[in-house]
This record gives structure tokens, sequence and C-alpha cells, in this order.
């Protein structure tokens, strides 16, 4: 008695076919059969399904689209924004400026002991061969910002307020637009 051909089911690469048993062969007895799972087990990456049944998770937001980058990558670039907007209204005199990210300033536990206020950057001036430096502290202006102001914002009034100290200027003549987004 025939029992006609055998569909098997591959589900793609990485999956096996389904072994093998008395009851799916009915060519092999009992003594020949196979165990359930030939080989070790497969690692969770190479499972088509995890264990809830939906499916492997991948990322939300695509690499290059803007949306992906972390925290800390959309504060560098809101830091290289406000520095290439001072390029554009002061030149290539601006070049002679590094700008620098730190996550918190040197001595936040004294600070804060002491009860004096966070910096939200500083400037150190250029000597010898070291050009002149704009550090933008990460933390304390991120928290500053809290939603009342746009942290690119405040971003740039810190950069112009440091740059301003070390040209020896008003922040409003480095930038005119300084402080236009400041809470009342």
């Amino acid at each position: 008695m025939s029992t006609g051909p055998t569909l098997r089911v591959h589900l793609g690469p990485g999956d096996e076919p389904a072994p093998a048993t008395p009851e799916t062969d009915p060519a092999k007895g009992p003594a020949e059969a196979e165990p359930a799972w030939p080989g070790p087990p497969r690692p969770f990456r190479s499972r088509r399904r995890n264990r809830h049944g939906r499916g492997l998770r991948g990322e939300l937001i695509p690499a290059h689209l803007a949306g992906s980058r972390t925290r800390s990558e959309r504060f560098d670039a809101w830091v290289l924004e406000s520095a290439q907007r001072l390029e554009r209204l002061w030149g290539e005199s601006i070049q002679t400026y590094q700008f620098v990210v730190q996550d918190i300033p040197p001595g936040l536990e004294e600070l804060a002991a002491s009860g004096g206020h966070l910096p939200f950057g500083t400037g150190t001036p250029a000597s010898g061969p070291r050009p002149a430096v704009i550090t933008v502290y990460r933390h304390p202006v991120e928290s500053a910002a809290r939603g009342l102001v746009p942290v690119s914002e405040l971003i740039h009034d810190v950069v112009v307020e440091q740059l301003a100290t070390l040209m020896g200027m008003d922040p409003e003549t480095v930038d005119p637009t300084y402080g236009r987004f400041r809470p009342l």
C-alpha cells in the first residue's frame, strides 16, 4: 500500500527539515528512529522566530537616518552646527579655535559640595602651538534645557559666550541672535 509522496517543509537558511520519526517515516522502525533534534541547539540569532513567535527584532530606525543617533552624537552635531554658524558670521578666523565636548566638568564633586553653579562650558586661550579650546559640557547643558529651551540653541549660546570671552567682546557682538531663546 502506497501512501504517496512525502512533503517536507524547509523554512529557509539555517532551518533543518523535520527529523524522520516512526510516525512520519513508515520505512523506519522504532529502533532506527533519530533523536527529536539532531545536533546541538541553534543559537538565538539563527532562529526564525523568538520564543513568543514574533520574529527577530531589527532596528526601528535605519542607521543612515537622523533619528538613529545617540544623544551624545546629536549633541556633538549641535556643537559642530554652532561652530559652522559662527564660521558663516566670522569667516576663517573661527577655524583657529578647537571645539570639544565633555560629559561633565572636572571637579564636579567639589562644585556640587560648595553649592556653586555648574559651568556649561569653558574657554582656554591659545598657548604656543596649541589652539584656543572651547569646551562644552553635555550633562549640565542638557539638564539646564529640560524642555524650556531647545538644546541646540542653548549650546549655541554657550559657544558664543565662550568665544566672546576668548575674543574679548560682548556675546551680542559675536552673534546678534545670542540669547533669543532664553526663558523669561
